[in-house]
């Protein structure tokens, strides 16, 4: 087993802080990974994670390590790079992160076409709605909604994506329809929240003719699950603000309708994020813009 085998295993379980999680990453048993970081850790002279029967933790030692090493992987993989053409035939893992939205219904159709191009390259798609952090999570690029947190990352805009306040009309039947921001806050309308773990208050920035303003919404019903807002709309259990791409297919079917219209949510920001290190990689450039250009034609394909 090489030392370069035992680095890298190294540097995904720092990442995703578990034995077993960087075995099916590295698709090798929690055996074999347990055995490389005990053959490093012996190698070194000192323990780089502290274990307990529930966490991992890595130590100051383990820290220190890690900063080493992914400087040591990156500078394997540019080597590589100028050796092999890795642009023309770019190989390794990629680990992306999308919302789930834009990974069902973007991301995730397009992959077998790029690796199709690029066999070579395997891809490690991870979706979830809420934010991630590039650095901890051992990502390399990350799509995402809004506006980052992080302003030392890299952005790449791919597009500003019309959203849409929608209704079932079982919903609209029951409870009228609202014209306006103000009406669902004075009607009291059942509003379906996409909310994370900390969230205080919630509101919806709408356009008026004043010009952009919050609205603070309530509802019973939230979610960190976008698809699950969806289908308690379309069940008649509220109101969703959506991406127009994600409830097409409802809005042509009727099984959704556009509410409040007076008052249309604002366009939100779909962008790439990714540090500058991570973009120097042939492979990541390469997804990155297979990605783009086909995410924006869909997104400016949906219906207006």
């Amino acid at each position: 087993m090489s030392y370069f085998d035992n680095i890298r295993t190294f540097v995904r379980v720092y990442e995703l802080g578990s034995m077993s999680a960087a075995g099916r990453d590295l698709r090798v048993s929690p055996a074999v990974t347990s055995s490389r970081i005990s053959q490093l850790e012996e190698h070194l002279g000192v323990r780089l994670f502290q274990r307990t029967t529930r966490s991992l933790t890595p130590t100051e030692q383990g820290k220190s390590f890690y900063r080493g090493a992914t400087e040591i992987l990156e500078s394997v993989e540019r080597a590589e790079a100028k050796i092999v053409n890795i642009t023309e035939n770019p190989r390794g893992s990629l680990h992306i992160a999308a919302p789930l939205g834009v990974g069902r219904r973007l991301i995730a159709p397009q992959v077998p076409d790029f690796l199709k191009e690029y066999p070579e390259v395997s891809i490690r798609l991870r979706l979830t709605d809420r934010n991630v952090d590039l650095t901890t999570e051992g990502l390399d690029l990350s799509f995402f909604l809004g506006q980052p947190e992080d302003s030392n990352l890299r952005i790449r805009k791919i597009a500003d994506v019309k959203r849409v306040l929608c209704a079932s009309p079982q919903y609209i039947r029951n409870r009228g329809m609202p014209k306006n921001g103000d009406d669902l806050v004075q009607d009291g309308h059942e509003c379906l929240s996409l909310r994370f773990p900390g969230a205080t208050e919630f509101q919806w920035l709408l356009s008026t003719r004043e010009g952009d303003k919050r609205f603070r919404i309530s509802g019973r019903y939230e979610s960190d699950d976008g698809d699950v807002l969806t289908d308690w709309a379309v069940a008649g259990h509220g109101i969703a603000m959506k991406p127009v791409f994600e409830v097409a297919d409802h809005l042509r079917e009727g099984t959704l309708v556009p509410v409040a219209v007076e008052t249309p949510p604002k366009p939100i920001q779909m962008a790439c994020l990714f540090t500058h290190r991570r973009m120097q990689d042939p492979k990541t450039r390469l997804f990155m813009e297979f990605m783009i250009e086909r995410i924006a034609k869909a997104v400016l394909a949906s219906p207006k």
